[in-house]
């Protein structure tokens, strides 16, 4: 990991510990406040503890033009940052997502959505609904290794960081109380309730929390309606098309709504927030991911609209391509954060649990 950012972050680290005024914010600072010094590993936890919902910044006493010139949202964003490239496999692919993340995101879903029209064109699979243009064998030829790739890549980025701060032998109370933060997202409601101060400094609002529940229960309920399907398909020998009130449908529509509507409030938060307190130069990761998790959900949604006319097979490339190029991407876009994020609370609920014991 890059030296100077992790300079800066123990810097800065050092004089919010002596400070404490911050201590009720998030779960960062009972953290930082928890330690005396502060190792390679100490940091990394913390940076992937912070949300970057910014309200330390604005109640800070210590930033420019103070001396001290505290940022800590950036610099933990920039720690936070260079640990997901550092600790992905393989980490060539972390780095070059991160710098130019909107290009390779477009470069993918149109390379893959070409390939797939291409197959389209080729071959008629004799089947209904979008198994008429593409078999169902085939779409699992391709899509099953697209899913255990990011499965295998993300495992071994995941068994890094857990090596790398330290954390110990995982317990089931450990992952409980990860997940049950990570489920409500408490960070982002800040240490008052009041939610962040993402947009403006001097307004607090529960937007970011809730877009972000948005785009994961979206991304659950698509994730459910596919696997509910495959059971219906191999179990219940119930093939699709399923019709508009089947439970994939219905899964699938609501998924697909919540990821897109998610997605375009994170972009319009984005736009609006200040780029200063953010990691430096990830901006175009930041934007090629989320535009390519909400492209998923709209082409989704474009191919319930579209499934019975002559531009389904268009569509169904488009979406297919898009899809693919989000599972392939998945462990060196900002996708990975979530993994990385759940990963660090469950590490904060081990250390809890080890004080308390």
């Amino acid at each position: 990991m890059q030296t100077e950012f992790l300079e800066e972050a123990r810097r800065q680290a050092e004089i919010c510990n002596a400070c404490r005024y911050c201590e009720g914010y998030c779960s960062v600072f009972p953290a930082l406040h928890a330690e005396r010094a502060f190792s390679d590993g100490d940091l990394t936890q913390l940076a992937n503890l912070c949300h970057n919902c910014r309200g330390c910044y604005y109640a800070c006493q210590y930033t420019a033009p103070h001396e001290f010139a505290l940022n800590l949202p950036q610099a933990l964003a920039n720690v936070r940052q260079d640990s997901w490239e550092e600790f992905a496999f393989p980490r060539a692919a972390g780095h070059a997502f991160q710098k130019s993340g909107l290009r390779i995101a477009l470069a993918t879903v149109l390379g893959f959505a070409l390939l797939i029209w291409a197959m389209l064109s080729l071959a008629s699979a004799g089947g209904e609904g979008f198994y008429a243009v593409l078999a169902h064998n085939t779409m699992v030829a391709i899509f099953l290794p697209a899913f255990l790739f990011p499965l295998l890549s993300l495992a071994i980025s995941l068994r890094r960081y857990w090596r790398a701060v330290g954390a110990g032998p995982l317990r089931f109370s450990d992952l409980r109380g990860g997940f049950a933060a990570a489920a409500n997202m408490r960070n982002l409601n800040g240490g008052h309730g009041d939610g962040c101060n993402f947009e403006d400094e001097d307004r607090f609002s529960q937007g970011r929390r809730f877009a972000h529940q948005a785009v994961m229960y979206g991304f659950l309920l698509c994730f459910a309606a596919t696997s509910v399907a495959t059971l219906m398909h191999y179990l219940l020998d119930l093939r699709a098309p399923y019709p508009l009130w089947s439970l994939p449908k219905i899964l699938g529509l609501s998924g697909g709504l919540l990821l897109t509507v998610g997605c375009i409030e994170m972009i319009r938060l984005k736009l609006r927030a200040d780029p200063e307190l953010g990691a430096s130069g990830a901006t175009s990761g930041e934007f090629g991911f989320v535009a390519l998790l909400g492209f998923v959900g709209l082409s989704g949604l474009a191919l319930y609209v579209l499934g019975q006319t002559p531009l389904m097979p268009a569509m169904l490339a488009l979406h297919l391509g898009a899809v693919l190029a989000f599972f392939l991407l998945t462990p060196f876009s900002k996708m990975a954060h979530g993994f990385y994020r759940l990963a660090a609370l469950t590490a904060d609920a081990q250390k809890k649990r080890e004080v308390a014991r």
